[in-house]
């Protein structure tokens, strides 16, 4: 960073904007419980460090220069931003708020469908859930907790399995009554097939994966349609426009009432899954522990519902 860039310490901005407001030192000193010559010193310092002097001193108190009454105006909104800031997160962490990183798949099909639930059981919690199609990065993605879709490491924060990766080719009834003939994997060339547009490295299993499994070769891409998110996938399913793979447990709810059907009664299974993702060496919010045991019951009901 070059010399014209850095910024002068906060402490020393935070004097000045006290003295710019107050139009006086003394008052400055007062207000932060300082002395007059600290303030003044202060303000010495911070205009030796920009060249330019910042207020005018006379026998009457102070009154601030045209470079001074700039920089008190983008200091004065700076620090009101800063304070709103502040002020919002304590106030979110006073009232137990909860900020849910995941994938719009997972939030669509799986966790605001059973927020409901959540309220009925921790009224008190205000959950803010955040989507995002990219992999979940703990240094980018900023959260309280993370359902997060992948093998499980994402040092160094902690991560328990919530699902494990079953897939399962999926279409509407309709689709299916118009073509019967779908019994076996390779019947799957002669229909339409609808894709999540893939990621590099793969972080999901697409079709080519899915058939080879079975031994085979998938059908080329313009065999059917490509979508850039799974709720898009999931849509095209519903209207009827081919054959899609369906992640469990998100399909499971349009599965149990009809609105779409499993091909095959075996899913491909894989060792990644979601995983409850929790950052390390950061004070927890009070309403992450309520959130983890209700989400842990909610999962063990979904896995159950689906056994029986």
């Amino acid at each position: 960073m070059s010399d014209q860039d850095r910024l002068p310490p906060l402490q020393m901005l935070s004097v000045f904007e006290s003295a710019a407001r107050l139009t006086s030192f003394t008052a400055a000193a007062r207000e932060l419980g300082s002395t007059q010559p600290a303030v003044s010193q202060r303000i010495v310092q911070l205009e030796a460090e920009l060249g330019a002097p910042l207020f005018e001193r006379g026998h009457r108190g102070v009154t601030l220069t045209a470079d001074g009454q700039r920089l008190y105006e983008a200091v004065r909104q700076s620090m009101a931003t800063i304070r709103d800031a502040v002020a919002d997160i304590r106030a979110a962490r006073a009232k137990g708020a909860l900020t849910i990183v995941t994938d719009a798949g997972f939030a669509t099909y799986w966790l605001v469908p059973r927020l409901m639930d959540l309220r009925r059981l921790l009224p008190d919690i205000n959950v803010k859930v955040v989507t995002s199609q990219l992999a979940f990065d703990p240094r980018r993605d900023h959260a309280d907790v993370a359902i997060a879709f992948g093998d499980g490491d994402w040092s160094p924060c902690t991560a328990t399995r919530l699902f494990p990766e079953e897939v399962i080719p999926v279409c509407s009834p309709k689709f299916r009554d118009t073509h019967p003939r779908i019994a076996a994997p390779s019947d799957l060339y002669a229909v339409p097939l609808l894709h999540v547009q893939p990621a590099e490295p793969e972080r999901w299993l697409g079709w080519n994966g899915w058939f080879a499994v079975h031994g085979l070769s998938a059908p080329p891409d313009h065999h059917g349609s490509t979508f850039n998110s799974y709720a898009l996938v999931m849509n095209a399913a519903l209207t009827h426009q081919g054959v899609a793979l369906g992640w469990r447990p998100l399909v499971d709810e349009l599965i149990a009432t009809g609105q779409l059907v499993a091909l095959f009664d075996e899913p491909v299974t894989t060792p990644r899954g979601y995983f409850l993702v929790c950052p390390p060496a950061r004070p927890e919010t009070p309403a992450a522990p309520a959130f983890r045991r209700w989400l842990f019951g909610a999962c063990a009901a979904s896995v159950a519902a689906t056994a029986s």
